[in-house]
């Protein structure tokens, strides 16, 4: 229990500073952590990203930070791909998955580092507004890509959706956060609903997880604002790496099956 409450701290806090990251480290928290099998174990920890994101996006929304149509077209068209991705995920290699999971990781953090924050784009223009003609099938294609990796690694995929909402939709950092946030709900919600069945949940576990996850993201979003947005976006960049690090180490080794 005491491990459990460590480790929602931790994803809590990295939810709250950066908008993603949380939910790859949450299902081996569970498992190594707090001893849950892995059907348990991707369910929870869906339950407790989306959670913990929904209380990170409250001081976004005072901010005004979030791109709601944005939000809205990315989610929803993700909360379709993930219960495809879910499908696919009960028919492939484990090694294999992770492997192709660690190379997509690291070839985002490399193009967060070579730096794309604030460059505008379709859907955030130079000079404000939005090309809807163009950001549109932009937004599908990274809702849908998004959505569908949600239900294949059973993750939020904030870690994903930021490089998507900064490299290929052109929104600033901050912006991107506070977006992904939102996505990160709604993706979280669609995983869940396609994983739940798989095995009984220890409510006790994943209540005290998420009462960690909760506080440690309100503690964080309180900071996050007044950060620089290029350190933000790098720091982001390096926790992507080291998560791509781990997910290429369990492919190696061998993803845990019980």
């Amino acid at each position: 229990m005491i491990a459990a409450v460590g480790f929602g701290a931790l994803i809590g806090i990295l939810l709250g500073l950066l908008g993603g990251g949380g939910s790859i480290l949450a299902v081996p928290a569970l498992v190594y952590g707090a001893g849950l099998t892995l059907a348990a174990a991707v369910p929870t920890s869906l339950l407790v990203v989306g959670i913990s994101s929904a209380t990170a996006l409250l001081p976004r929304l005072r901010a005004g930070l979030v791109r709601w149509r944005i939000a809205a077209i990315v989610g929803g068209t993700g909360a379709a791909a993930a219960f495809a991705g879910a499908a696919v995920n009960r028919l492939l290699d484990p090694r294999l998955v992770l492997a192709g999971f660690a190379v997509l990781m690291a070839v985002a953090g490399w193009r967060m580092l070579r730096g794309a924050d604030d460059s505008g784009g379709d859907c955030a223009l130079p000079g404000g507004g939005v090309n809807w003609r163009g950001c549109l099938p932009k937004s599908i294609a990274a809702g849908l890509g998004v959505g569908f990796l949600t239900g294949l690694f059973g993750v939020g995929g904030g870690f994903l959706i930021i490089p998507a909402l900064v490299l290929l939709l052109g929104l600033g950092m901050l912006a991107a956060v506070a977006t992904s946030l939102v996505v990160v709900v709604v993706n979280s919600a669609a995983g869940f609903a396609a994983h739940a069945g798989n095995a009984a949940i220890d409510y006790r576990i994943t209540a005290a997880f998420t009462l960690a996850a909760v506080t440690g993201s309100l503690a964080a979003g309180r900071i996050a604002g007044r950060l620089p947005t290029q350190r933000l976006q790098r720091a982001f960049a390096w926790l992507v790496f080291a998560i791509a690090a781990f997910v290429a180490v369990q492919a190696i080794a061998g993803p845990v099956t019980a």
